[in-house]
């Protein structure tokens, strides 16, 4: 189905009627250099509608995976930490840490993280939170020397 408008245009109409395919393009920008889909004509609603869903829901995955925190990019699907060119490799526990300490804006106790990340209770006798911040703090002062992108107070953890 096609705008009325488009179709009183000739060019347009027999170049349509002639078309094997119909490309889907998301864009905000007015010129489209690259097509989200392809579908083969002909084709019937709910195929367009399959596409025009998976389409969003493939951008909004990207988008929630890659976050700004403070001046870096965490790429939860590669699991990168990015500053510029140089990235270091996380493990999932990092990241989960990493988006855990963004989205709280209060510091959080090592009770907290041990409980949210971890899954163990605040009675675990325990140095999984203090090893972990240890060892992501050195990978990512080693990389970006960067001594401060977890810090932590009488409070506890943040960023």
């Amino acid at each position: 189905m096609f705008h009325d408008e488009v179709l009183k245009d000739k060019k347009i109409k027999n170049h349509i009627d002639k078309s094997d395919y119909l490309k889907v393009c998301l864009s905000k920008k007015k010129q489209i250099s690259k097509c989200d889909a392809v579908i083969q004509l002909p084709t019937t609603l709910k195929e367009i509608n399959n596409t025009l869903e998976n389409i969003f829901a493939k951008k909004k995955f990207l988008k929630n995976s890659s976050i700004k925190v403070k001046n870096y990019l965490l790429d939860k699907n590669e699991k990168k930490l990015i500053k510029n060119s140089d990235s270091i490799i996380l493990t999932e526990k990092e990241v989960h840490l990493i988006d855990l300490l963004l989205n709280n804006p209060k510091p959080l106790s090592k009770d907290d993280i041990l409980s949210s990340v971890w899954n163990y209770s605040a009675e675990a006798d325990t140095h999984t939170v203090e090893t972990h911040i240890y060892r992501l703090r050195k990978k990512i002062n080693q990389k970006f020397m960067d001594e401060e992108f977890i810090l932590n107070s009488k409070d506890g953890y943040h960023l």
